[in-house]
């Protein structure tokens, strides 16, 4: 009868509304006869008022005169089934998103919000948790006032905001999103009492309950980068890069409760932070082990410290990492208690097994390695820093440059502070030193004219003092830091001189380099009394041996490309180095090489493993040139100094056999004066007959396999072409008349950016070199081929080599980089682009 009625009048009219109210309030039992329809009509309930807030304002007169929503709160009491209380949720949630001017009134919402629902059914939680963001979704001063109990002018009671917290650590992540969004919009109503109510107890056990979560988080992660090194599969990547962006999200959480301005909110995340995670486990974390052992709490701690800094914009946080940074090891292990697992309360209970178990994947403090006769337990954490750019694996020099960097970015970090790290930029470092000596302070004027060494003039800043302090007073950290008494200028001598150490060094890849590069580019200094002689002649002597090994390249698999690698990778140098940020992001060191492909995907000595090592040794070279430049203060060209392109020989084969400039393609026609006949098989059992030529043009240098043309005599037609470099020709030992090939690609993968993902590893995954066997008609046809393919691979190294000259020798390439040094017109020198190599 009622779906029967129901069809008979128009479903958008107020009559169909006032219908289905006077039905509702007819119903004394839900029960399986009459639920469907109960359903039916809180939905077209939700849609009749939802229409008529657009059209017609009677329709939400009646809803409010006849408290529909008093009558939904009764059905869901008379309600034993869960289709009920599911479609009541959603049909509230619908009106609350699509009404404009919707009250929370009469405590129904609240009865609403604290009903005890049973959220075993994951249909219903996510229903209910959509209801509660709707809500929040329309909270203003008005709205929020309807939601609240209040007490002489005090919240004493806010179920919004208590039930929805209950679910922030839920194990589905959508809900904790939706609580998050639901908490962003209660802060961000600026509302006192409210914000009163959230920062009193025991409300305020939320933020230092978010922090246990994250620090959880922090821990997983080091788990999971610990297994990766351990023991790579094809999806490390994938997952880690889920925890790094949960983790991420977490921090863009505490930015965003942090920027809605609530008093104290700030200091108590900030605590948490310090407290839970900062000082009991990530500074001890940063300890220096065995070089063979594979320390992922070491990395992963350089990277959470990074993230930290970067997205939770808080001085006093930012301030107190870098005081900390002064004091000893020990400091922080007696700051956890000493337990080896890290800070550990009565409170936390699961979470100390937990941490238990992370012991094994090394995320504890252990003993350090004693370095220049000390107990390295007394190094400050500065110092260990420095000592992993210096003696630290690649992922350990890339975490502490890369924190280094992220700390000199911080802008919430007073000078004073990165003054006494020894890491205030070039630019702050000279407008600190003018101002002292415009306002009379004599040790201003002096180490600003002055090149006289003043390591130890200045004192550490007075703010600097106050966050010690602090870090006593207020945390219980007790010891004397051990770089107290250390000045400005010695700490930046430290720094500057663990970074000239690192460019050093030949175990470290030219990616962790650039990074260093950019952060001495920032440390530059003004005087001989902070970068010295001896800096500089190491920075010489790197240099020179960076040039030998990239000469001996010319002779290797890839000289046929070279010039153009060099030239591509120094703009992008020139570019990086000038930037306003590191080349490489700090979650880059979660991602080390072998996460992308074993061993087995590059074979030793394939032309792809010679081509992975020429780009290495081509991009340290052009960072070290550049660093050359950059300490004699003088510009950097957009393109390096070589000479430009050679005449070729009049008689040179290439000539001779009608080809051009480009590359031979299939189906050109040239001339077989030069060229030797040969069969070869491509398939098994099906030999043909070619003419085989070896040419070189300039820097290029190409195997040609030609069909004679009948038609035409000595001429043919090419059929198939190959890079001349890295063919590696050998004649059989069995066979005197056949001649053996290596063909290797024309091109890099890493040089085409479509091939390679976000962390700039390479996708692919096989690299096999192709094989080419040449039978010739006799043993001197054989020999002649193979010396053909020598002088034409002579030929290319030599005018590859002769392009390269001027960058090769240091002083040549010096004196080009000076503005009052004029280049020759004639042919000496140029900056050549890539596009016309």
């Amino acid at each position: 009868m009622w779906f029967s009625f129901w069809r008979s009048r128009d479903r958008f009219s107020l009559d169909h509304l006032r219908y289905l109210t006077d039905q509702l309030t007819k119903i004394q039992v839900v029960n399986e006869v009459n639920k469907d329809f109960v359903i039916e009509a809180l939905r077209s309930i939700a849609e009749l008022i939802t229409y008529g807030d657009q059209h017609d304002t009677s329709y939400f007169e009646f809803f409010m005169e006849k408290q529909v929503v008093g009558e939904f709160v009764r059905i869901l009491k008379l309600s034993r089934t869960i289709s009920i209380p599911l479609q009541l949720l959603q049909t509230v949630g619908i009106m609350i998103q699509n009404l404009e001017n919707y009250m929370f009134s009469n405590e129904h919402m609240n009865y609403l919000i604290t009903h005890s629902f049973d959220f075993r059914n994951e249909e219903l939680l996510s229903y209910y948790i959509s209801f509660l963001r709707a809500i929040s979704g329309k909270l203003n001063k008005n709205t929020i006032s309807l939601l609240v109990k209040t007490c002489n002018d005090e919240v004493v009671s806010f179920p919004l905001y208590v039930e929805a917290i209950r679910f922030a650590f839920h194990e589905e992540s959508m809900v904790r999103t939706a609580v998050r969004a639901v908490t962003l919009n209660v802060y961000h109503v600026g509302d006192d009492s409210v914000n009163r109510y959230i920062t009193s107890a025991p409300h305020t056990d939320y933020f230092s309950n978010l922090v246990s979560f994250f620090r959880k988080q922090c821990i997983n992660l080091n788990k999971l980068v610990y297994e990766t090194l351990k023991n790579p599969v094809p999806d490390s990547t994938s997952t880690i890069i889920s925890a790094v962006d949960e983790i991420e999200d977490n921090l863009y959480y505490f930015s965003d409760v942090i920027s809605a301005g609530i008093p104290d909110v700030g200091r108590l995340i900030t605590d948490s932070i310090l407290m839970l995670l900062i000082f009991p486990i990530l500074l001890p974390s940063l300890r220096i082990v065995a070089f063979n052992d594979m320390q992922s709490g070491v990395v992963t701690s350089l990277y959470l410290l990074c993230c930290i800094l970067k997205i939770v914009k808080i001085k006093d946080l930012a301030n107190t990492v870098v005081a900390a940074l002064i004091y000893p090891l020990k400091s922080f292990t007696k700051c956890s208690g000493g337990n080896i697992n890290g800070y550990a309360s009565e409170s936390q209970g699961q979470e100390d097994d937990n941490l238990d178990k992370c012991c094994s994947s090394g995320f504890h403090p252990q003993s350090l390695i004693t370095r220049n006769n000390c107990s390295s337990s007394n190094m400050a954490l500065r110092e260990v820093l420095l000592a992993y750019v210096t003696n630290g694996d690649d992922l350990q020099v890339l975490g502490s440059l890369s924190l280094l960097a992220t700390l000199l970015q911080t802008k919430e970090l007073d000078e004073s502070m990165l003054d006494g790290l020894g890491i205030l930029p070039q630019r702050k470092q000279h407008k600190k030193l003018l101002l002292q000596a415009l306002v009379g302070e004599a040790s201003g004027e002096e180490q600003l004219f002055s090149s006289e060494s003043s390591l130890m003039r200045d004192d550490i800043g007075c703010e600097f003092n106050v966050y010690l302090e602090k870090i006593q007073e207020q945390y219980g950290i007790s010891f004397q830091p051990s770089g107290a008494g250390t000045s400005p200028r010695l700490a930046r001598f430290q720094v500057l001189d663990a970074l000239v150490s690192l460019f050093c060094r030949s175990n470290i890849s030219a990616e962790t380099l650039w990074n260093g590069g950019w952060l001495l580019r920032q440390l530059l200094p003004y005087s001989e009394a902070e970068f010295n002689r001896h800096h500089l002649d190491l920075l010489k002597v790197s240099y020179k041996n960076s040039a030998s090994a990239l000469e001996k390249e010319v002779k290797g698999f890839w000289p046929d490309v070279l010039i153009t690698v060099l030239c591509d990778e120094w703009r992008k140098c020139k570019r990086a180095m000038e930037s306003s940020c590191p080349p490489k992001e700090p979650k880059c060191i979660l991602f080390p090489p072998q996460m992308f492909f074993s061993g087995e995907d590059i074979p030793e000595g394939s032309s792809f493993a010679s081509g992975e090592r020429m780009h290495e040794l081509v991009k340290v070279f052009v960072l070290l040139h550049q660093l050359q430049i950059f300490t004699l203060g003088r510009a950097l060209p957009e393109q390096p100094y070589i000479y430009p392109p050679g005449d070729l020989p009049a008689n040179s084969r290439a000539q001779t056999s009608g080809l051009d400039l480009s590359a031979p393609k299939p189906g050109t026609e040239i001339s077989l004066v030069n060229a030797l006949p040969c069969r070869i098989a491509f398939e098994r059992g099906k030999e043909r007959h070619f003419s085989f030529l070896a040419f070189s043009v300039g820097t290029s240098g190409w195997l040609v396999l030609a069909e004679e043309l009948p038609s035409k005599n000595s001429y043919g037609v090419v059929r198939v072409a190959a890079p001349l470099a890295g063919c590696n020709p050998r004649i059989d030992d069995k066979h005197s008349k056949w001649l053996h090939l290596r063909i290797r690609p024309s091109s890099l993968p890493f040089l085409d950016p479509a091939k390679s993902n976000t962390y700039g590893k390479l996708k692919t995954k096989a690299f096999i070199d192709g094989r080419w066997t040449l039978a010739f008609r006799n043993e001197e046809s054989c020999k002649s081929a193979l010396l053909m393919i020598h002088e034409e691979i002579n030929f290319l190294s030599d005018e590859v080599h002769r392009r390269l000259k001027p960058l090769l020798n240091l002083e040549t390439a010096v004196d080009l980089s000076s503005p009052s040094v004029r280049v020759p017109k004639d042919s000496s020198f140029q900056s050549t682009p890539p596009n016309s190599l």
